[in-house]
């Protein structure tokens, strides 16, 4: 089902996560200390996620000698897609040669923390953890077979991957500058819960 990002949470400090990432290292929110960073919630088998990734590859690269700082997270159960379990996602890493570490939120108590919904759902945080953006990469979409939902944003099939929103917000907050005004909703795949998680708004 295809979801928007809630939104929610602008100016509250970052969740903090212990994740095992794809070499089973666990890895903490501490530990990334860059002034910007990026906390996506991603899955393996999502169209939108697999549309933006190049682009979100290309763009953590060229951020990280900025001082942008990107972590990926998976909170998807594998019960109705067993192609985003653990072993899985570490084949996915390594088939994308990932620049960034992806994180494995077994138990979706990650997710809920962040008010996660969709994947792709994005999360970018100043240097003190206060959420500053948490709108899409850019308005690319790929063609999806879901039917077009009232009053959500327009689905731009016909754009390449340019990541356009998320650099104008990265790079006004680098330099010291209020958040973009306007924040367009990411849109994509809902996040697969496993019995019992599911929130009220999932």
């Amino acid at each position: 089902m295809l979801r928007w990002s809630r939104q929610l949470d602008y100016g509250k400090h970052a969740a903090p996560f212990a994740l095992p990432d794809t070499d089973g290292r666990i890895r903490t929110l501490e530990e990334f200390e860059a002034p910007a960073l990026l906390v996506a919630f991603i899955c393996n088998h999502c169209p939108v996620v697999l549309h933006v990734l190049p682009g979100l590859i290309d763009f953590a690269r060229e951020y990280a000698p900025k001082g942008l700082q990107v972590v990926a997270i998976s909170s998807n159960s594998p019960e109705e897609f067993p192609e985003d379990d653990y072993p899985h996602m570490q084949q996915f890493a390594k088939a994308h040669d990932l620049p960034f570490p992806y994180l494995h939120d077994e138990s979706q108590d990650v997710a809920l923390a962040y008010n996660a919904i969709c994947t792709p759902d994005f999360f970018l945080y100043g240097p003190d953890r206060a959420l500053y953006y948490t709108g899409q990469f850019c308005s690319s979409r790929p063609k999806l077979p879901h039917p077009p939902v009232p009053g959500a944003p327009p689905q731009r099939t016909d754009v390449p991957v340019t990541g356009e929103d998320m650099r104008a917000a990265v790079d006004a907050l680098l330099a010291g500058q209020p958040a973009p005004d306007h924040q367009v909703p990411s849109a994509g795949c809902s996040i697969k819960w496993l019995p019992g998680k599911n929130p009220s708004w999932g």
